[in-house]
């Protein structure tokens, strides 16, 4: 380990600079056609390729944004004229990254529950997304609250994967994201989602330990604590940042290099507000920031779908936007005069 000790810990210091956060454009091939679907544009490979480079070349992005979770497709593409996308990266100080699992699948013998799948040859992926420039690497579980579930095995179980996917990246210097998502589907109360994610964490922090993952090399993308989205009463702004931040503190060791959450299904300026409210309440042990996938993309989406050609400056600008409100809530420092703005 301490062959990449070092570089590990700069990187992932990196990913959580003050003010910044990440990019996720990682969409497997069947949500960026759902996206794609939604604003009625052909999912082929080029309309992929324009769409996201549009994103990456955005004047200004590396001021918000540390860092961009990319596809497989994604990290071995080049533009038109000859340029890799992960040198176009580079240029503009935006550290590549890329999602190496191979998804959710219904885990056997425990009905509505799910594992992920994809640490068998992950060790020459890592090494193979290392000479493409991966500097960080994502891993994603998902944990989905319902009547008695979720099991213990069911956590268990990802977060053993999780750990191990840790260990494997920092063996290959990259840094690992781990994204143990507490689905916000479903009528639960915040109670219900802090007891799940504090259980979700423990479990993980527990498995990261037990593997000999370096937490100062490692961030966490996290789930907010916060009502389900068919909650009949849900939580406020203050409630879901209070609920998070404490449960965070009761799980997440101080050594993290920092915490990144997922929007996992909120409005844009919904998990801008809920991010600012986090950061203040003072200072913590870890850097808050976002790793955005939806809440940062909508918008531009929309607006370049309309005329992919005509409009892209305009979509640079509608992501710009959002990456600097969100980079601003990093800080503590958003308002909604400055969302209006």
């Amino acid at each position: 380990m301490s062959d990449h000790y070092e570089q590990l810990v700069e990187i992932a210091q990196a990913l959580v600079a003050p003010g910044k956060g990440i990019l996720a454009i990682d969409e497997s091939s069947g949500t960026i056609k759902k996206r794609f679907d939604s604003v009625n544009v052909e999912n082929i490979e080029a309309n992929r390729l324009d769409y996201r480079s549009m994103m990456l070349t955005a004047p200004g992005l590396g001021e918000h944004i540390s860092g961009a979770i990319l596809f497989d497709e994604t990290i071995r593409q080049s533009l038109p004229d000859g340029t890799p996308l992960v040198k176009l990266m580079e240029q503009a100080g935006i550290l590549p990254g890329i999602k190496v699992d191979a998804g959710a699948k219904p885990l056997a013998g425990f009905e509505g529950e799910k594992v992920t799948e994809g640490l068998d040859g992950l060790r020459e992926r890592l090494a193979e997304y290392a000479k493409l420039g991966a500097k960080f690497a994502k891993w994603r579980a998902v944990i989905t609250i319902g009547e008695d579930i979720p099991s213990r095995a069911c956590i268990d179980a990802n977060a053993h994967a999780l750990a191990r996917y840790a260990a494997l990246c920092q063996e290959a210097g990259i840094v690992p994201i781990v994204e143990p998502e507490v689905l916000m589907d479903g009528n639960h109360d915040l109670d219900t989602s802090f007891d799940v994610t504090e259980a979700t964490l423990k479990a993980l922090f527990a498995q990261l330990y037990d593997q000999n993952v370096m937490l100062e090399g490692t961030v966490l993308k996290a789930s907010m604590v916060i009502s389900g989205s068919e909650a009949s009463d849900r939580a406020g702004v203050e409630d879901v940042a209070e609920a998070t931040v404490d449960c965070l503190l009761n799980a997440v060791p101080a050594a993290t290099a920092g915490v990144v959450f997922l929007s996992g299904g909120q409005g844009d300026v919904e998990a801008t507000a809920h991010l600012d409210a986090m950061n203040k309440m003072g200072d913590m042990p870890w850097p808050l920031s976002f790793s955005y996938g939806r809440a940062l993309q909508a918008g531009c989406l929309k607006t370049w779908a309309a005329d992919p050609k005509g409009n892209r400056e305009k979509a640079q600008k509608v992501l710009l936007h959002r990456a600097r409100m969100n980079g601003l809530a990093a800080l503590g420092e958003w308002s909604e005069e400055e969302e209006d703005a």
